[in-house]
Parts: C-alpha cells; structure tokens; sequence
C-alpha cells in the first residue's frame, strides 16, 4: 500500500478533507451545468450540508426537466476523472480500490464497506436524510464514475438503496482491471 494512503487511513486533516470535498462540488456543479455556492468561511460539515442540499436540489430539478439522461453521464464523467487522478496521487492498486473507497466515503459521512470480490455495503449514509430514492440514483452515477475511475475500469451497480426504504445499501463493483 502506498504510503499516502497508509497515513489517510489513521488520518485525514480537515483542511485536506475540505478541498476534496470542494473539489467534488465543483465537479457536481459542472455537470449540472450551474455554479456552485460559496464555501468561504464553512466548516467543514457545514460544506457537507451545503453539498447535499445543493446536490439534492439541481438533481430534483433534473430529474422534473426530464434531463436525468442527459445529466447522468456528465455526472459519471466528472467523478471518473477525480477517481483516476486520485487513483494516480494516492498510487492505488487494483488490490487497494475499496480501501481508498472506503476512505473517501468516510470524509462523506458514509460507512463504506467494500469486500476486496466487489460487494459493498453501505450501513449508514449522510445523504440518505437528504435524498429520495430517484435523487439518488442520479447522484449515484458519482459513485459510479469515482469507483471506476480508481478501479481503472468496470461498472458499479446497486442492489438496493437506504432510500428506497432498505437497511443499507448494496452494491458491487465489477472491474477490469485483474489484481496486481
């Protein structure tokens, strides 16, 4: 494992944490095609609420315009390219994908249990209070893209969805890449 993401594992600062996050909501803003609201000054919880708030609503909007098909891949898009860089700053190994996953989704609020064949769990999600079931398989196509992209490849699929009235989540990821 490299040794950034060794040292992420035990501790992320919230300054690093809030850039990431930041730089997400730039990447959503873009696919939906409007700005994002200012950050400036908030915590960073405060820019996880802002975030949800915002996603839950260009997604609602979407989703009434009948637009969630032409939205949908510019979502996957923009978090692939994320997956990727991260993929290459963090040097993570096919074998290493669900642990950075599971990195990146706790600094979301979620807790991502990922199963080194490609299953995931999701017991518990920040944006679940936020998010109806078709919000979130929109927004899913973020999960989607950012797993691929440090996957180098695959699909994600989802079983189930805490919003849709489910104890958890379940996914699974498939890749292309074979472990290193």
């Amino acid at each position: 494992m490299g040794l950034l993401l060794t040292l992420s594992t035990w501790y992320v600062p919230p300054p690093v944490r809030k850039r990431k996050l930041e730089m997400l909501f730039t990447a959503t803003a873009d696919a939906f095609q409007t700005t994002r609201p200012s950050t400036s000054g908030l915590s960073f919880d405060d820019c996880l609420r802002a975030y949800a708030q915002f996603t839950r609503e260009q997604a609602e909007k979407t989703i009434q315009q009948g637009d969630g098909a032409v939205v949908r891949p510019r979502l996957f898009e923009n978090a692939h390219r994320i997956g990727r860089q991260l993929k290459a700053d963090f040097r993570v190994s096919s074998t290493e994908v669900m642990k950075m996953g599971a990195l990146l989704y706790r600094m979301l609020g979620i807790d991502f249990d990922g199963e080194p064949g490609g299953n995931i769990v999701i017991r518990h999600c920040f944006f679940s209070t936020y998010y109806s079931g078709p919000v979130c398989r929109m927004i899913s196509s973020l999960d989607e893209g950012l797993l691929v992209g440090l996957a180098g490849g695959g699909r994600l699929s989802f079983s189930q969805r805490i919003t849709e009235g489910n104890e958890c989540c379940l996914a699974h990821l498939r890749t292309d890449e074979a472990p290193e």
